[in-house]
């Protein structure tokens, strides 16, 4: 199974390839706020170094926080589109073997549908102002 994951609670953001269990490639880039526009880039150039498509993929795993909003947000919604779009299934974890504990349950079959975000705190939202 080709695995792709997804971290980006904070600015440095992490995407990688897994076949299963075994590692094709990982990039750490910072991307603090340029992640929007670096993150497909960098998912593209690490499917063509392995002479992959983005229809190659057949999971997703995401780090779900805490962390970053703006961070988590961007990430996760990336994750679920690609997810919906290529109807593959898409797992979340949150603590420090989130890899290895996502690229399991993915391999058991499991399917969270929809990966949700934890910010760890509350989100602060400034009153409007008048």
């Amino acid at each position: 199974m080709l695995i792709l994951s997804i971290r980006t609670d904070k600015p440095e953001a992490e995407v990688g390839l897994f076949a299963n269990h075994t590692k094709l490639a990982y990039e750490v880039w910072e991307a603090h706020r340029k992640l929007a526009e670096s993150m497909h880039t960098k998912i593209q150039e690490l499917l063509a170094v392995h002479h992959k498509n983005w229809s190659d993929i057949q999971g997703i795993i995401c780090f779900q926080g805490p962390g970053s909003f703006t961070g988590l947000r961007i990430g996760l919604t990336v994750a679920n589109a690609l997810a919906s779009s290529m109807s593959v299934p898409i797992v979340t974890r949150d603590d420090q073997s989130w890899l290895e504990q996502g690229i399991t349950a993915l391999l058991d079959g499991q399917n969270d549908e929809v990966a949700l975000p934890i910010y760890g705190a509350p989100v602060h939202i400034t009153k409007q102002k008048h």
